[in-house]
This record gives structure tokens, sequence and C-alpha cells, in this order.
């Protein structure tokens, strides 16, 4: 098996170079992210970054405590912060 395939990869180079290299490069292409380290990495922050992000809440008149917009302090002022 190995001897035929040998046998057919040398026949290819000598007739057909540039489709033996483009083969190599797109075998090689293939195999080096399952051989590399950073894929390990790459793997673990996919699992860790969430796929959905919250989303913040609007006043629709049952939440009487939550703002409607964030800019909306609704009472709350600043003046803890200008006393500074």
């Amino acid at each position: 098996m190995a001897g035929r395939m040998a046998s057919a990869l040398r026949s290819l180079w000598a007739k057909e170079p540039v489709v033996a290299v483009s083969c190599g490069i797109a075998a090689l292409a293939l195999l080096s992210p399952l051989l590399s380290p950073y894929s390990k990495y790459s793997g673990m922050i996919n699992q860790a970054t969430p796929y959905t992000y919250p989303v913040p809440l609007r006043d629709d008149g049952c939440l009487p405590d939550v703002p409607s917009h964030p800019c909306c302090h609704q009472g709350r002022d600043l003046k803890w912060l200008k006393n500074l």
C-alpha cells in the first residue's frame, strides 16, 4: 500500500510538479490546526466566551425601580459626586 502510494507520488511529481506541490500545501494547511498548540487555547477561549450577551432592561411600566434608559436617573442625583 505504501509502495503504491510512493510510486503514485513519484509519477505525479514527474508529470505535474505544480499540482504535487499544491496538494502538499493543501494537506499541510488541513493538518496544521490539529497539530498547533494554539488550537487548544482558542478552544478554551471559545468555550469561555458567552454566545449571547445581556441586554439592558427597558421599563414597560411593570418595573418602577429600573430606569427606562441608562441616562434617566429617576430622582437619583449625583450630589455625592459633586461633594468629592
